[in-house]
C-alpha cells in the first residue's frame, strides 16, 4: 500500500507516524500550540528526527467550546507556520488540515503541502472534492455528524460501526467517481461520540481495516479525552493511555498514527512490528 505524494511514494506496508503541529493558540493540548514561526520550524524538526513520515498542520482548533476561525484567520496562521517549515524543512512530506477547500487549494499550491486531511469529510465545504481531485492529492475523510459547534452533541446512532462505515462508502464512491486515487479513512475517534462509542469503535477497528482494506486507515486518539476522561486525569498526564490505545489500533490494522508524541508512537510502531514478524 503506497500513496502517490506529489511524485513521492509513501510505503505504508510498515504503519507510519504523522505529527501534529497546531498552528493555533487554543488547542486542547496546551504543549502542542505552535502559532509562531519559530516554535513551528523548532516543532517539526524535533518531529522529523523522532521518526515522524508526515507533519500535519491546522490552524482551527475543534476542542468543545472553541471559538469560530475565519479563512482569512486560518489562512494566516497556516501562512506563518508552513513557510516555517518549508523553509527550514524542505523534504518534509506536509499535511494541511482543514474543511475549507480553498484553503487547501492555497495551501498546495502556495506551499506544496502533500495531503489535505479533513475532518468533516467534505459536508462543511460543498466544493472540497472538487477541489482535491482537482489538486491530484492523497485526501483524508474522517467521519463526523453536525457542524463545529454541535458536532459534540450529535452522538445518536443505530449502530456506531456501521454508520462509520455507510458514511465512508458513500463518500468514498463520490471521491472515485472525481479520480480521486488515494483516500485515506479517519473513524473520527473523539468526533461526534460519547467517552463509551470512543470505546466501541476502537473494538470494531478491526472489522473497519478489513471492510475498507484498499484504504489506509488512520487513527488519531492522541492525548483526547476518551484517554483522560475514563483515567480521570488531564491532556498532559495523557501519553500512556495514548500509546496503549494507537497499539490497539495498530494491532487493528491502522496504517497512519496522527499524534502529539512522535517518539512515542515510532516506538509503539517498532515493538508492534517486531511482534507481527515473530507471527509470522
Amino acid at each position: 500500500m503506497t500513496l502517490n505524494l506529489s511524485g513521492r511514494l509513501l510505503d505504508l506496508s510498515e504503519p507510519v507516524v504523522m505529527g501534529i503541529v497546531n498552528a493555533t493558540p487554543d488547542s486542547f493540548y496546551a504543549s502542542s500550540r505552535t502559532p509562531e514561526a519559530s516554535g513551528a520550524g523548532q516543532r517539526a524538526a524535533e518531529m522529523l528526527a523522532e521518526g515522524a513520515a508526515l507533519l500535519d498542520v491546522g490552524a482551527y482548533s475543534t476542542r468543545p467550546g472553541a471559538d469560530d476561525v475565519s479563512a482569512d484567520e486560518e489562512m494566516r496562521r497556516l501562512d506563518l507556520v508552513l513557510s516555517a517549515i518549508r523553509r527550514e524543512h524542505p523534504e518534509a512530506l506536509v499535511s494541511v488540515d482543514t474543511f475549507r477547500a480553498d484553503v487547501a487549494r492555497r495551501c498546495v499550491r502556495d506551499f506544496g503541502v502533500q495531503m489535505v486531511n479533513d475532518i468533516s469529510g467534505g459536508q462543511w465545504d460543498t466544493a472540497m472534492f472538487d477541489t482535491v481531485a482537482d489538486l491530484r492529492v492523497p485526501y483524508v475523510m474522517m467521519h463526523v455528524c453536525g457542524t463545529p459547534q454541535t458536532m459534540h452533541q450529535t452522538v445518536h446512532y443505530d449502530d456506531l460501526a456501521v454508520s462509520v462505515a455507510q458514511f465512508f462508502a458513500f463518500r468514498l464512491q463520490q471521491l472515485y467517481d472525481r479520480g480521486v486515487a488515494d483516500v485515506i479513512l479517519d473513524p473520527g475517534f473523539g468526533f461526534s461520540k460519547t467517552l463509551q462509542q470512543n470505546y466501541e469503535l476502537m473494538a470494531r477497528l478491526p472489522d473497519l481495516c478489513r471492510l475498507f482494506q484498499d484504504n489506509a486507515v488512520l487513527v488519531g486518539v492522541s492525548r483526547k479525552s476518551m484517554v483522560y476522561r475514563l483515567l480521570g486525569t488531564s491532556p498532559e498526564e495523557a501519553l500512556n493511555g495514548t500509546t496503549v490505545l494507537n497499539t490497539l489500533a495498530l494491532q487493528a490494522g491502522a496504517r497512519i498514527l496522527r499524534v502529539h508524541d512522535v517518539r512515542a508512537a515510532v516506538e509503539a510502531v517498532r515493538i508492534h512490528q517486531a511482534v507481527g514478524k515473530l507471527k509470522n
